[in-house]
């Protein structure tokens, strides 16, 4: 894997690339207020999903939570089914907006807390329960919604949240950031931070060190499934229905935010600052083959194409394997025999 730094300068010089890419494609009007704007609406939603993915991988033991997006899209419909048949948005659009918001919050709060007492007290394999509560959850919102959108409506407080600019800036991007920030110097300044990936870094260790490790799981998964819950809040927000399969292809989007921004899969490793600027290098990458007209089949084989290649830069010593020479030699050969 590349250095700390490495990666974030990286990811700098990779979004400020596709930025001069865009102005050159589009001939300037992909840095106009408005396109910078609308992309940046976009970012928050997928990327408060990489986040909690990030966190699953940094408890290591094969961590990763696949039941984002899916949690996210049951936590709107729960959320708008009770709110619509116990007030209603027309009626009092506050208490609607707010109530829905601490739904979705709470929905996704105890879908991720579910997750972690699977893994933490059964010890079922992370990828594996998040892949069954996956489709349950699916399933769940299927049910609730009778396979139908979920109308939410267009109530003052929640259409400002998805639509309106604070200082120019999408007031969701500006959520985004705060949430980020906040998780990030929780996770550089908390002992559960350092629990956390010294548990990701070696699990025995951190056992027989004494670490909470059930505490730990269970607080990882339960944050990654609030942040799921936000997650719904914003796609609610940015459109006037929530649905089951809402965002289908986001868990692939997810998990290659999460391996651009250097996270490593065995667990032990990430910085949010780094999955933040990978999220906006992705969606800088979408608008660009938007702009280079381009269908989203193309654009579902190119994630999946960065995908491996981040994979197998990530995994082998690419940069070693072209130019021998730079390979470091075995220190065997230069320790000094003792004397006979």
């Amino acid at each position: 894997m590349r250095g700390t730094g490495g990666q974030f300068v990286m990811l700098v010089i990779m979004n400020a690339l596709l930025l001069v890419a865009g102005v050159l494609i589009s001939g300037g009007s992909f840095l106009s207020l408005f396109n910078l704007q609308s992309m940046a609406g976009q970012v928050p939603e997928i990327g408060l999903l990489a986040i909690g993915v990030m966190l699953a991988m940094c408890a290591g033991n094969g961590g990763i939570d696949l039941s984002g997006i899916a949690l996210a899209n049951l936590s709107g419909v729960v959320s708008a089914v009770l709110m619509v048949a116990l007030l209603g948005p027309s009626a009092d659009p506050t208490s609607f907006s707010l109530g829905f918001m601490i739904g979705c919050l709470a929905i996704g709060f105890a879908g991720g807390l579910f997750n972690g007492m699977l893994i933490a007290r059964f010890n079922i394999t992370p990828i594996l329960c998040t892949l069954g509560t996956q489709m349950a959850f699916m399933g769940l919102a299927v049910v609730i919604s009778q396979g139908r959108a979920v109308t939410v409506g267009s109530p003052a407080l929640l259409w400002s949240l998805g639509n309106d600019m604070l200082f120019g800036v999408p007031i969701s991007f500006v959520i985004f950031i705060v949430v980020a920030t906040a998780i990030g110097a929780v996770l550089k300044y908390t002992p559960y931070g350092l629990w956390l990936m010294l548990m990701g870094t070696n699990p025995k260790a951190a056992t027989f060190a004494g670490f909470p490790k059930s505490a730990v799981i269970l607080a990882t998964y339960a944050l990654s499934g609030t942040l799921s819950g936000l997650a719904g809040i914003v796609i609610a927000a940015r459109n006037v229905n929530v649905k089951f399969d809402y965002g289908s292809s986001y868990l692939l989007i997810a998990i290659l935010i999460v391996v651009m921004a250097g996270v490593r899969p065995e667990g032990g490793y990430g910085r949010v600052v780094c999955v933040v600027l990978s999220a906006i290098a992705l969606q800088l990458m979408s608008s660009l083959l938007n702009f280079g007209g381009l269908s989203n089949f193309v654009r579902d084989f190119a994630w999946g194409a960065l995908l491996l290649t981040f994979l197998a830069v990530g995994r082998y010593d690419v940069i070693g394997f072209f130019a021998p020479m730079r390979r470091s030699e075995d220190p065997s050969a230069s320790v000094p025999q003792s004397p006979k």
